[in-house]
């Protein structure tokens, strides 16, 4: 089968809800991400065959086809098509998959895949609140799934809290793997290792004076236990809470995936090749435990085992998400989410998968490490799973 490569990796600096990307329409913001591509890699950007984003919360300024628009503000010519998809949480991942099948198929050369999420001006819910709104039938669940699954509704916050249970995980296990995922992601920002992949963009500060915003608001170099314990859970009893879990967030991200004939046709550097790609689904009302599963499918696709991955990215949106997979597959705790995750650095919803990714590919060059595993957790109990070689 043919290869594919990335050849370009960059992501936005996460900005809080209502925080310094809060003045920035999606579009723009997805453009942005497309011309810092282009710039990166050198390519003609007529050259490219497709661009795939993935966008969860499809309403208002992200309606009406976010992936086209995101072209259209962007410098790449009107030729270039898009389309935006959603797999949830794993939208932009699967964003990456889908490129990276098309030049293995042979059928494209290059793509870009990348996504974007503005939780400010489209929170999440709005597809289906807005739809109620209007006084309309807005409950994606019919009676037949409910009735199949013995649920009144699903839940992620429900099924956070079920993984927690499950596992036997106390409120201080949560808060701890919280407090280091500040930890990692402060150090990270502190010594510069995010500079390479973070694309600066002109932001706000909170009265509304212009920025250059360089570095991820949401990280709190200061968090404490003391602090995380002081936070309530959101259910009553429970041992979830803001705290624990991911951060509303605004930000873009892409990557350039390439075959190699483009390659050697644009004279391009490859920073990545993907090795091995694969997605499963289970139970959708737990729903975030199918990252393990997803783990040991891509692991058995690669012929590979954990001896072999330098480095894990577990979306961390929900700290129970990251703990049960390491009990699930007995993988070393220090090569995962090593500069932090969600926690401290924002799930920006659609965004997240080419976020990831970008975080990834950097951090194993900058190491000298070979390769690395990326999964998620998405709606409706499913995962991707993505395996790259740095180069």
């Amino acid at each position: 089968m043919a290869e594919a490569y990335i050849v370009a990796a960059r992501r936005t600096a996460g900005g809080r809800r209502k925080g310094a990307l809060r003045d920035w329409h999606p579009a723009d913001l997805g453009a942005a991400i497309l011309d810092a591509l282009v710039a990166d890699s050198g390519i003609d950007p007529a050259a490219i065959d497709d661009v795939i984003i993935g966008c969860v919360s499809q309403a208002g300024e992200q309606a009406f086809h976010v992936a086209r628009n995101c072209v259209l503000a962007s410098s790449l010519p009107q030729s270039v098509p898009a389309v935006t998809i959603d797999r949830q949480c794993g939208s932009s991942q699967q964003a990456l998959h889908f490129a990276a099948q098309a030049v293995m198929s042979g059928t494209q050369d290059v793509v870009i895949a990348g996504g974007v999420e503005s939780m400010t001006r489209v929170p999440m819910g709005t597809p289906i609140m807005a739809v109620a709104k209007a006084g309309l039938p807005a409950d994606p669940f019919p009676p037949s799934i409910k009735q199949r699954f013995g649920v009144a509704t699903f839940s992620q916050f429900t099924g956070a809290q079920m993984i927690a249970e499950r596992y036997g995980m106390t409120r201080d296990q949560l808060d701890a793997f919280a407090l280091q995922s500040h930890r990692r992601a402060a150090a990270a920002t502190q010594d510069g290792s995010f500079d390479a992949e973070i694309l600066v963009l002109d932001g706000l500060d909170k009265d509304g004076n212009p920025i250059r915003h360089a570095r991820d608001e949401g990280i709190r170099a200061n968090a404490s236990m003391e602090g995380l314990a002081g936070l309530d859970p959101i259910a009553e009893g429970g041992v979830i809470t803001a705290g624990n879990a991911s951060q509303i967030c605004d930000g873009a991200s892409g990557v350039l995936v390439v075959s190699e004939a483009a390659l050697k046709a644009h004279g391009l550097t490859p920073l990545a090749r993907i090795d091995a790609l694969a997605v499963t689904a289970g139970d959708p009302v737990v729903m975030l435990m199918e990252p393990a599963p997803a783990t040991a499918k891509v692991l058995d696709r690669a012929g590979r085992s954990h001896a072999d991955i330098d480095h894990y990215e577990v979306n961390e949106a929900f700290a129970p998400v990251p703990l049960s997979w390491l009990e699930e597959t007995g993988a070393d705790p220090q090569k995962l989410n090593p500069r932090g995750g969600a926690i401290a650095l924002g799930h920006p919803l659609g965004a997240s998968g080419t976020k990831l990714m970008t975080t990834m590919i950097q951090a194993l060059r900058q190491q000298g490490q070979r390769f690395g595993l990326q999964t998620m957790c998405e709606g409706g109990g499913i995962a991707n799973a993505t395996i790259v070689e740095a180069l």
